[in-house]
């Protein structure tokens, strides 16, 4: 036994020895006869030779509206956490722990890790295949079947192997491979850079717009208070015969529109806290959120803007599309080389004997060692439409890329717009509901003093209504304009720090 053991050591050595000398020479050859890349290689996109995004010339700031105007920066620098600039603790919160909880984020973040890894497997293929094999039968062999008479014999039979094998990329082919690997790695780190940003701007949005409703509903609440208290002091202007039965009644009618109008605001109430449950990655069920008002949020002024050639080199969606025009790019080169010869190169080298102990007899050693090509001669045409195919997923690539840039610049040149108009609005709307009210004070008073009628109030608490609700709604949409802007921008992922993710990697 311990001879046995002895031998079949010396084997493994022989083959190790072996498996050197294949590698050297594989190397050696690879490098002599892979010098030759078929295909196009890459070129990232111009950016567009335009410095703005709007036909007109860019405002510098917005008008002041509701004490507070925005000023924008082109070229300034984008903070990777611009949610922070709404200075709201309870906000900053609840978007971290979107991030550390939220499955579509955990879903895009194993893509890119399960990307990452196709490339690592595919970079495999650079490196020598080696095999080693063991094999131990007892078989009985049929000299007839050769037309022999003579009789069969029962035999044991040991072998021990080893191979390598090397692909010889002489016309690039695994390199174009490669090369897609990689590129498609990119894409889907972009597309979870692009998640990332949605996810965070989902944050922030729906937070804004539950503010917005709470706002409103508490703005109903106490309309509906005011005119409850105008109702009893109609009941007794009825009473007392100074007054109709009919004001009576359309107060009533009044309130009970009011009470109406709040039911949809508690509806959206609820509707905008489940998605803020599933945005932080808990059931709607357990979910405990904080209560942020539309006043406790800080509307960020100084913005900063991006130049159209520096968005198409940070919008996570360009960058995405830019990687997926690489692929195609490396699919043409794959698809080229496929129409040349391949070449490999492999050895063998082994022993066989009918047991452990006889494995390194002369007589039972083998060995081979050659390259090998394959030419494709015939295939009907299908390596050229391959390629033909090839070219044109490019080409669609790059129309897809070129959409995806008009659309990012109208997306910025839209929030932009939006931001102008935003303040407008606001503006707008402050000065609507500071008159209604004032209006409303002066009719009440004198209402109380028997000097005007109760319609007259009631057309006023209508107005003043609708005044508050109308302001809240603009204050909520120059916020989500904000952040729309951000968003067009790209996020400013590109400056985030090691810590923002909490140790996560998006």
């Amino acid at each position: 036994m311990l001879e046995q053991t002895y031998i079949a050591a010396d084997t493994i050595s022989k083959i190790r020895l072996f498996v050197r000398f294949s590698t050297s020479i594989g190397i050696t050859t690879a490098v002599m006869l892979s010098a030759c890349t078929v295909g196009p290689d890459f070129v990232r996109p111009t950016p567009p030779a335009v410095d703005r995004y709007t036909s007109k010339q860019p405002v510098v700031a917005t008008i002041a509206a509701d004490g507070q105007s925005q000023s924008f920066k082109l070229g300034a620098s984008i903070q990777a956490d611009w949610w922070r600039l709404f200075r709201s603790a309870q906000l900053d919160a609840m978007v971290q722990q979107a991030i550390t909880n939220n499955p579509t984020l955990e879903a895009s973040e194993a893509t890119l890790r399960q990307s990452q890894n196709n490339l690592r497997a595919g970079e495999g293929i650079f490196y020598p295949q080696v095999n080693a094999g063991l094999e131990a039968e007892r078989a009985r062999n049929a000299p007839i079947q050769q037309g022999s008479s003579i009789p069969g014999t029962v035999f044991n039979l040991v072998t021990a192997n080893a191979s390598v094998g090397y692909v010889l990329d002489v016309f690039g082919g695994e390199r174009r491979t490669v090369e897609g690997l990689r590129a498609q790695t990119d894409a889907q780190r972009y597309t979870t850079k692009a998640a990332y940003l949605t996810l965070s701007a989902n944050v922030v949005n729906t937070s804004i717009a539950h503010a917005a409703y709470a706002a409103q509903t508490l703005a109903t609440e106490q309309l509906i208070a005011m005119e409850t208290e105008q109702l009893h002091a109609t009941e007794a202007q009825v009473r007392a015969g100074t007054s109709t039965y009919a004001s009576e009644l359309s107060i009533r009618s009044q309130i009970a529109s009011s009470q109406a109008s709040l039911a949809p605001l508690k509806q959206r109430i609820d509707q905008t806290e489940h998605l803020l449950a599933i945005l932080e990655g808990i059931e709607p069920s357990k979910a405990s959120l904080p209560d942020i008002e539309l006043a406790e949020l800080t509307l960020p002024t100084d913005l900063p803007v991006s130049l159209p050639s520096e968005l198409v080199r940070q919008r996570p969606d360009i960058l995405q599309a830019e990687a997926q025009l690489h692929v195609a790019s490396a699919d043409i080169g794959v698809a080229t080389a496929a129409m040349y010869p391949s070449f490999s190169l492999n050895a063998t080298y082994g022993s066989a004997g009918t047991s452990l102990g006889n494995l390194t007899k002369a007589s039972g050693r083998f060995w081979s060692i050659g390259p090998a090509v394959t030419i494709p001669l015939f295939r009907g045409g299908s390596l050229k439409y391959a390629r033909d195919a090839a070219i044109d997923a490019y080409q669609a690539s790059q129309a897809a890329y070129r959409q995806t840039v008009l659309s990012a610049f109208a997306q910025v040149a839209d929030s932009l717009k939006a931001l102008e108009h935003d303040a407008e609005a606001l503006q707008a709307q402050a000065e609507a509901k500071r008159t209604a009210e004032e209006a409303l004070k002066l009719l009440q008073a004198n209402y109380h003093a028997g000097l005007v009628a109760y319609l007259d109030v009631l057309t006023a608490d209508v107005q003043y209504h609708q005044a508050i609700i109308a302001y809240l709604q603009a204050v909520a949409q120059r916020q989500q304009d904000t952040v729309a802007l951000f968003v067009a921008l790209g996020g400013g992922w590109w400056n985030e720090e090691p810590a923002l993710h909490e140790g996560k990697a998006p």
